[in-house]
Formats: structure tokens, sequence, C-alpha cells
């Protein structure tokens, strides 16, 4: 993999937490993809099976490491027009999990795409948003490889219109970035069951950007909990470029 030699931020406007730690080494080691998905698969029989001998507990020892630190790993993908995606791994200490953030310098707060802890919230992305991300191939993030990018962002994923080849997407990124032993029919659990929110209905709003109709989703106008109309605007566009 590509790892840059950006530093973590200082802070991220109008989120709580830190001191952040960039860690782009995690992104070389397979227990911390077995870790960081592991909400994602543990929804789907078929992929737990798969993982089952994979050094799952091995991974879950990592996994709460990183959750009870004295300072937040953090991983940033940057979007065209200065805005970035961040990755967080919130250590609160009873209130851990992973935070989906984006952000522009010229917000005055971060916004959150998607939460993966015991609360679930998302998605905050659909299939062509995260591969876009995972392939725009600019510079300044925690890592320039699309594979772990797109595992990066996975699970704020959710979509139920993914396009022919998205197995085979996905199986090149669990074969580039993990030791799974059957990685197509890995991809291919993955994307049908979709992690906590599974598949979610993307539709573009007559303003014309993208909503979906997600229960926990910010990006479904109809939630109490969902962003201003214009912040939907705002993401939507950051997203699509």
């Amino acid at each position: 993999m590509t790892n840059s030699p950006q530093r973590a931020p200082a802070r991220i406007p109008g989120y709580d937490g830190g001191p952040f730690h960039h860690q782009p080494d995690l992104l070389d080691e397979h227990l911390f993809w077995m870790g960081h998905l592991h909400n994602f698969y543990s929804e789907s029989e078929a992929a737990e099976e798969l993982v089952r001998d994979t050094d799952d507990r091995a991974a879950g020892v990592l996994q709460s490491q990183l959750l009870a630190g004295d300072s937040w790993p953090v991983f940033t993908v940057p979007l065209p027009g200065d805005h970035s995606l961040y990755v967080v791994y919130r250590a609160f200490e009873e209130d851990e999990g992973i935070d989906y953030l984006v952000h522009h310098p010229d917000w005055d707060a971060a916004e959150r795409l998607a939460q993966d802890d015991g609360h679930f919230m998302g998605p905050g992305l659909s299939w062509a948003e995260l591969t876009a991300a995972a392939d725009n191939h600019l510079p300044g993030g925690s890592t320039t490889d699309p594979h772990a990018r797109l595992l990066l962002l996975l699970p704020a994923f959710g979509d139920d219109n993914v396009p022919d080849g998205a197995v085979e997407r996905l199986t090149a990124a669990l074969r580039a970035c993990t030791h799974i032993e059957a990685p197509e029919r890995l991809a291919a659990a993955l994307l049908e069951d979709q992690g906590p929110c599974g598949p979610t209905h993307w539709t573009t709003a007559e303003a014309g950007y993208p909503i979906n109709d997600g229960g926990y989703s910010f990006r479904n106008p109809a939630n109490r909990f969902a962003w201003s109309t214009a912040r939907l605007a705002q993401v939507g566009s950051a997203l699509a470029s």
C-alpha cells in the first residue's frame, strides 16, 4: 500500500474527542481489517462462516486495544474540492465505536455520515460514492491504495442497487488486504447483507442531490435527525465528485 506521511488532524471541527493518532501502518495488517469489518460481516451467517477461522479472536483483541487507548486512531480519505472523509476510532470509555465524518474547511462542523457501534447509524455512502472516494487517487490521506480505501469506508456503505462487477471489485480489495481464503464468496455475502443497515434505496431529491430511505441514515430527509436541506446538498456534491 502507498501510505503518505500525513499527520492526524489536531482537531475536527464540531467533533469532540482525541487526541487523534495517525496510524497508516495498521492498513497493512490483516488483523486490523478483520476487526474493522467485524460488525459488517457479523450480520451475515454466510460471511461469519467464511471468516470464523481467520484469527477472529486476535482481531477482536486488537480492535479493543484501538478503542481503549489514550489517543484515537484516525484515517483520512481526501475528496475533490478540499473535502475530507475521516474514519475515527472513538475511544470514549463505555461509548466506543467508529465514526465516519465528512468535512470541508469552510464548514463550521464536520458531519457524521455513519457510526459503527452498538447504535449503528447509516448508511452514509452509496456504492457510487464509495468507489469514487476509493478511486480518486488524491494524495494527502492515510493511503492512496484504492483497495484499502474501499475497505476502510465499507461499513458506512449501503445500497440496494450495486452494479455488475461489484463483487469482483470487493473481492480484489479483500484479496489485497486480508488473508481470507475465499474472498469472492465473502464479497458476495457482504454485498448481499450489507451490515447492520442492510441494502438501502437511493434516489435523487428534486433539488438534485442523493438521498436514501434508511431508517437510521442522516441522509434520509424523512428522519427527524436528518441533516438540513443545505447540508444534504453540500455533502451530496462533495461525494459525487
